[in-house]
């Protein structure tokens, strides 16, 4: 299993019955295809579509189907169709019990910083600033290191999301949940060391007596 396939794996075990649940762009979308048999949850896009399918098969793209980030979708059963405003209340509102987006870094804090690089073209900050301070639960899906430099880092150097606290972060590594002490190694990859989650990890890692394998199964 890749990198990004594993850490999707992972994150979908944090996925409850019912859910409303937002996916951002990118890793993140690989979530969907890790649901636990017997759980059914609503996918919800910013840009107003609740009960989100998966991709369609090439040449059934409908091109009113799609989700916030343009990639082609299907409408499961029972779906809905809503304006943005109307999906933003949702999201604004506390509605939604879980987000996950991808991640740039993460620091001691548990704050986000992932929808720019100063310097560089950018879209925008779409929903992301929404999403993390109005959903439940924020879970972060990112790789732990960029060109062998780490982004679980001690203070965030770009700029921040929100100023809420993420609850999960989950890399091909670890997953880590930030308190209000500080980051908390809470289970490490199959195969992977508590070292070798020190050596990649900038911020300072809470480390209870025993830490558990992640399981994806």
């Amino acid at each position: 299993m890749d990198d990004k396939n594993l850490i999707a794996r992972r994150i979908a075990r944090e996925l409850q019955d019912g859910d409303l649940v937002n996916l951002g762009i990118g890793m993140p979308t690989l979530v969907a295809g890790h649901l636990p048999a017997g759980v059914h949850v609503f996918f919800q896009a910013e840009n107003g579509l609740i009960g989100l399918g998966p991709r369609p098969p090439e040449g059934m793209e409908d091109p009113d189907l799609t989700d916030a980030g343009g990639g082609f979708v299907t409408a499961m059963p029972g779906a809905a169709s809503i304006d943005s405003a109307m999906s933003f209340g949702l999201i604004r509102g506390g509605h939604l019990d879980m987000t996950v987006l991808g991640g740039l870094e993460v620091d001691e804090r548990g704050y986000l910083a992932n929808w720019m690089v100063p310097g560089k073209m950018v879209p925008g900050m779409g929903g992301a600033m929404d999403l993390v301070t109005g959903s439940k639960r924020v879970i972060v899906a990112m790789i732990h290191t960029a060109k062998g430099e780490p982004k679980v880092v001690k203070e965030c150097t770009l700029p921040l999301t929100s100023l809420r606290r993420i609850d999960l972060l989950v890399t091909e590594l670890a997953v880590i949940q930030p308190t209000e002490n500080g980051l908390l190694l809470k289970e490490v990859a199959p195969g992977v060391s508590v070292e070798q989650v020190i050596k990649a990890t900038e911020a300072k890692l809470i480390l209870p007596e025993n830490i558990p394998e992640m399981q994806l199964h």
